[in-house]
């Protein structure tokens, strides 16, 4: 009993060195994620409020998509040039007038034009976030952080969907009328809570010609390598989104099966995030990545064997964990390796590769079971995830190189030099 009672003064102690500002952005973020009632619900709302056809609602919800994607490139930008609090209330108060009007809309072409907005809007704030998550929390505290971030995303993303589900049998506008409030009262937590984050002297710096910046940014190769890696990891991520229903079907479980699986793994992240955090902050980070990558390789991978709702059950509580270290781990790589001055492209760049598997993912993992099967699909998820484990060890000796590399040259201090190594 007394251990228990240390052990829980001491996890106390770790959230009361967390800064104020950091908990109202915790806080935001779970009020925004609660009311994120329209994305999860758009493609039904389109085809059965608005007449749209399948094909049609797929070509917006795409577009949806497209935006996010420009924004994750666009928002780490202006997170450096312009700071992190104009672009979080660009973002959060931009969002909700647009998502009211699609709400309203009822020409095709709006609607279109309408849901592109919103995804740029809606996901402009994402990289400045991080970027003042780095800001704000000592390098030793940061992957906690993320963690604690990463667990107040899916609580909300657990229980929006049960919400929406009681109010879209009410009015389907309500569903745009809650999103868009939760989303203004994020933005008005930060305007009136959430000071700027970024350091004046940062903030000079990144007004440097954007070229000059994309230089900097090919000097960084382990940067582009772990974006590359993300965009894979995603690639294998979107098969828990479009194919596995579809195998499921296979076997005889319904859109009821699928739905319990997928709470599974809301379950998992918000039971074991707070554990798991204090474990993960011990570990060495790129090799708690390639433990993630297995693990997310595996739980994928076991498809190919489920036939049974447990088997699939037990497929994704393995590759959650793996999909909880990486959520932690990864933005604390992307923030300790960003000279302050870059703290929101690198976020950016990062954000933006996973964007982008959102779009590839799907296309690929449904090409490659039905052109092949669905067990040469989840085989290559299982390569992949040992691809990626190898990947993430290779570049751990890489980081170590050029640390050793950097201790050697003390006439150059490091742009971050307050942050702890990444390897």
């Amino acid at each position: 009993m007394l251990r228990r009672m240390s052990g829980l003064r001491a996890r106390l102690a770790d959230l009361a060195q967390l800064p104020s500002s950091y908990w109202f952005l915790w806080l935001g973020t779970i009020i925004n994620r609660l009311g994120g009632f329209v994305i999860p619900f758009l493609t039904l709302y389109l085809t059965s409020r608005r007449g749209i056809s399948v094909g049609q609602a797929g070509l917006i919800v795409a577009l949806f998509g497209a935006g996010s994607f420009a924004a994750q490139l666009a928002g780490g930008e202006l997170a450096d040039r312009l700071g992190r609090r104009p672009v979080l209330l660009l973002s959060l108060l931009g969002a909700p007038p647009l998502m009211l009007a699609l709400g309203l809309a009822e020409n095709l072409v709006l609607i279109a034009g309408l849901t592109a907005a919103l995804g740029l809007f809606t996901d402009l704030y994402r990289p400045a976030a991080n970027a003042a998550i780095a800001d704000l929390v000592p390098a030793s505290s940061r992957m906690r952080a993320f963690a604690y971030m990463y667990w107040a995303i899916n609580l909300g993303a657990a229980l929006a969907p049960i919400a929406a589900g009681f109010v879209a049998d009410i009015n389907y506008l309500l569903l745009f009328i809650g999103d868009a409030i939760t989303t203004l009262i994020y933005g008005l937590i930060v305007l009136s809570k959430i000071p700027e984050t970024q350091p004046a002297h940062a903030m000079h710096a990144a007004r440097s010609p954007l070229t000059d910046r994309v230089r900097q940014l090919g000097r960084e190769p382990i940067l582009l390598a772990l974006a590359l890696l993300a965009l894979i990891s995603g690639l294998v991520y979107m098969q828990g989104l479009v194919t596995l229903p579809l195998d499921m079907r296979l076997h005889g479980l319904g859109p009821s099966a699928y739905g319990f699986t997928a709470a599974t793994n809301g379950i998992v992240i918000v039971l074991l995030t707070f554990l798991l955090s204090h474990l993960i902050a011990r570990w060495a980070p790129f090799r708690a990545m390639a433990l993630g990558a297995l693990l997310f390789g595996l739980g994928f991978g076991l498809n190919a064997w489920a036939a049974s709702l447990p088997a699939y059950v037990v497929g994704v509580v393995i590759w959650t964990l793996g999909e909880i270290i990486g959520a932690a781990v990864a933005p604390t790589i992307i923030a300790n390796l960003a000279p302050v001055e870059l703290r929101g492209l690198y976020q950016g760049i990062y954000g933006a590769a996973w964007g982008l598997s959102f779009f590839i993912g799907p296309l690929l993992g449904s090409w490659i079971f039905e052109r092949y099967s669905p067990d040469a699909l989840w085989l290559s998820c299982a390569v992949l995830g040992g691809l990626l484990a190898m990947a993430y060890l290779a570049l751990s000796a890489r980081a170590q190189l050029a640390l050793a590399r950097d201790r050697r040259d003390e006439a150059m201090p490091h742009p971050a030099a307050d942050d702890v190594p990444v390897s």
